[in-house]
């Protein structure tokens, strides 16, 4: 259930052009401040334990007294860059170079995820000339700190990181400077070419550092924006060698690999991983030709498994950080059949770079759940109450849509992130089918009210008794998780429709998220909203409408009695008459179903020694089917009129702030037919067919004409201060869904 390794037999036979000029590069490395090789550590446990004859590992957590690598390529980048502007020739040293520079330094520029920006700035330093790092505003702070103690000025983008590079190359033409990325895009690529270049030395040293006549039968690299990658093929993708190179990105970050699958390059939406440095979302053009040709085979790894190794590596005494700690991840990840297709066997060598040290970042959890219990807990235990609602406001749905973005793409689920209002995130997964079939979408809202009222830790994700406890249990995680493992599993249905998943934000409060999603054109056939109805069919339910009633008066001292007109006495008429209006209204319409109208607010005055000149009484109308906020308006204005009309001194104004539509799908409706039967196929009898009286984004759903029913597990406690979902309830919902999916979009 995810992404599967990508091969590439025709890289076994292809050959890398060769590179010129790596004397003249080893060269100026041995000039640099502290230079001489990093280590090449022989993990002899660890490939007895995996069935290999031997595995080392690069470490380049210690490079010049960085962290990184990243200054093999920074360094000889800039250099050539800074020789070029001042006429001297690339063997020229750094000494020569640096006298050069002395009178008119020019400013380097580079955009960063830590290390390069950071290595960069370094040899910045080193060569007296200013440099200016742009940074995506993801970047952890500690990151934004070491680069500024190497003498950077760092500018923080509100940006993700492929557009900060390009904000970072208009500030370099801007102020007439040099930018020095590893980045390759139309019209800059020299200076990624001088980068790449740079990293051979690292591949030279580990020809050096490998036992006599030992080469190795496989490479794993990390690929970020590929230049590392492109480095390693030069090197050993050569007439003599016969090494195997597997590339390892991110889960949430994988741009190579995407672009491997659809054979271009194409750009895709990251999301922050602790892997930072490979967080990237369009492979280098220049390095893309090299990769598709000399890359053996590309995966992707989840942040908990990088997370995981790095821990494995910080145990054999390596300072691996996240990034670092890729390549063996991605050598864990493999299975017994893709080491087959590797040629993986007990004689075989694998080299490991270790990219980057340790460094601060959070610890992510994982993305492996795999059954709808341990989802919803992963879920629940994700605080993601909505920001409108509590006195303290909630953090909002964007952690919970990273965490869902990374389960959905673990698995190879496409998904879309929609976010028109600035961290109101809503997420889309989509399974699509071979075409011709019909489209299910499966609706969840993803944030909750506030957890202040909870009794207890809301966060828990306990289990206890059949129930799994904590604020969103219900309300509505239990149907988000049952929803994706339904989009999980309808990836192995062979189905010719679409299935696809809307987490959808701010459905305690407005429901922006259904709006932005439909906004942006999603549709489907027909729809399910996963909240909890114990498994019952709700096939309808009340609408509403919002109104503001202005009752004023004349502000006056509270001793001129003969001058005020108090407001809020005046707002008594009006909700004497509301009451009068709540009870006539409450008319059975044969099924039970009634409309309600209460007040919910009201607000008045300033002081006790005046007279309120307003007074403010919030209104809720449930709606029916064929009520509009017109028809509610105006029978709210009839009975403030009629008041009026007696007490000629009493003056109002009534708007209407808001509102939401009723929804009914006809109990003909084959959709429902099909529901019914496979609920009580699953559950072993029939469901209850009801209408409720809250609302729900079925509305929004039925209002662009996608028939819609409302089905979910059994939750208790909604917004109460306790709540939890049944667990027998959970992997049911699952099945019921699958199955409607299944023989809906078949």
């Amino acid at each position: 259930m995810r992404n599967q390794v990508l091969f590439n037999p025709a890289a076994k036979s292809w050959v890398a052009p060769a590179t010129q000029g790596r004397d003249v590069i080893k060269t100026f490395h041995e000039q640099l401040p502290g230079a001489q090789p990093t280590k090449l550590l022989s993990l002899g446990a660890l490939a007895k334990e995996l069935g290999l004859k031997s595995i080392y590992l690069k470490d380049e957590s210690t490079r010049y007294g960085l962290p990184a690598f990243k200054i093999l390529g920074a360094s000889w980048g800039a250099y050539r860059a800074l020789a070029r502007e001042v006429s001297l020739p690339m063997d020229a040293g750094i000494e020569a170079l640096r006298e050069a520079l002395r009178t008119h330094p020019p400013t380097l520029f580079t955009a960063t995820d830590g290390n390069h920006g950071r290595a960069v700035a370094r040899i910045a330093s080193i060569l007296g000339v200013p440099v200016e790092v742009h940074v995506p505003m993801s970047i952890h702070a500690s990151a934004v700190e070491k680069i500024e103690a190497e003498g950077a000025k760092v500018i923080i983008s509100t940006e993700d990181y492929d557009e900060t590079v390009k904000i970072a190359h208009r500030a370099a033409q801007d102020a007439g400077g040099i930018l020095v990325q590893d980045f390759a895009f139309d019209g800059y690529d020299e200076i990624p070419q001088w980068i790449i270049e740079g990293y051979l030395t690292m591949m030279r040293e580990i020809d050096e550092q490998l036992p006599e006549n030992v080469e190795p039968d496989l490479v794993i690299t990390p690929v970020g924006v590929g230049s590392l990658a492109q480095s390693v093929v030069s090197h050993f993708k050569t007439a003599a060698a016969s090494t195997t190179i597997l590339a390892v990105e991110p889960d949430t970050a994988a741009c190579f690999y995407h672009s491997t699958q659809q054979g271009k390059i194409v750009h895709i939406h990251t999301s922050p991983t602790i892997m930072s440095g490979l967080e990237c979302g369009t492979v280098s053009t220049l390095a893309w030709p090299m990769l598709k040709s000399g890359i053996d085979a590309t995966l992707t790894i989840s942040d908990y498994e990088a997370h995981t190794a790095s821990l494995e590596l910080q145990a054999l005494g390596v300072d691996a950080g996240p990034c670092g700690s890729a390549s063996l991840a991605a050598l864990h990840r493999l299975t017994a059949a893709d080491r087959k297709q590797l040629g993986l066997n007990g004689e075989s060598v694998v080299v490991l770079l270790c990219t980057e040290g340790n460094r601060d970042y959070n610890v992510p959890k994982s993305v492996f759940p795999s059954d709808p219990l341990s989802l919803t807990q992963a879920l629940v235990q994700i605080d993601s109450a909505n920001p409108l609602l509590g006195s303290i406001p909630g953090p909002g749905e964007t952690e919970i849509a990273r965490y869902i973005k990374a389960w959905l793409e673990h698995r190879g689920i496409e998904t879309h992130w929609i976010e028109p209002k600035k961290d109101r995130p809503s997420i889309i997964g989509i399974v699509r089918g071979s075409g011709g079939g019909k489209s299910l979408m499966l609706n969840g809202h993803i944030d909750t009210v506030t957890c202040l009222s909870y009794k207890g830790d809301p966060l828990s994700g306990e289990i206890k008794d059949g129930k799994l406890y904590g604020r969103g249990s219900g309300d509505m995680k239990g149907g988000v998780a049952a929803a994706l493992m339904t989009l999980a599993n309808a990836k192995t249905l062979g189905l010719r429709g679409d299935v696809i998943f809307t987490g959808v934000a701010d459905e305690e409060a407005t429901s922006i998220g259904t709006e932005d999603v439909l906004a942006a054109g999603w549709r489907a056939d027909a729809a399910i909203v996963n909240e909890p109805t114990n498994l019952d069919i709700v096939y309808g339910h009340k609408g509403f409408v919002w109104l503001e009633v202005d009752i004023y008066g004349v502000a006056a001292h509270g001793s001129r009695y003969d001058l005020g007109v108090d407001a809020i006495t005046k707002a008594g008429y009006f909700l004497v008459a509301l009451d009068k209006y709540a009870k006539k209204i409450q008319k059975d319409d044969g099924t039970g179903f009634r409309p309600s109208v209460h007040a919910s607010i009201i607000k008045g005055g300033e002081e006790a020694s005046s007279y309120p000149d307003c007074c403010t009484v919030t209104v809720e109308r449930r709606t029916l089917k064929g009520e509009t906020p017109d028809s509610v308006k105006h029978e709210i204005h009839e009975l403030l009129s009629g008041i009026a009309s007696e007490d000629t001194g009493f003056k109002y104004d009534v708007r209407a702030t808001f509102d939401r539509s009723s929804y009914e799908i006809s109990l003909d409706h084959p959709f429902m037919a099909l529901v019914q039967q496979t609920v009580e196929s699953v559950v072993g009898k029939k469901p209850a067919l009801t209408r409720e009286n809250y609302w729900t984004d079925c509305a929004l759903i039925g209002d662009v004409g996608i028939p819609v029913l409302l089905l979910g597990p059994h939750g208790e406690g909604l917004h109460s201060m306790e709540e939890f979902a049944n667990i027998e309830s959970l992997e049911q919902t699952t099945q019921v869904l699958t199955s409607i999916a299944k023989e809906f979009c078949k």
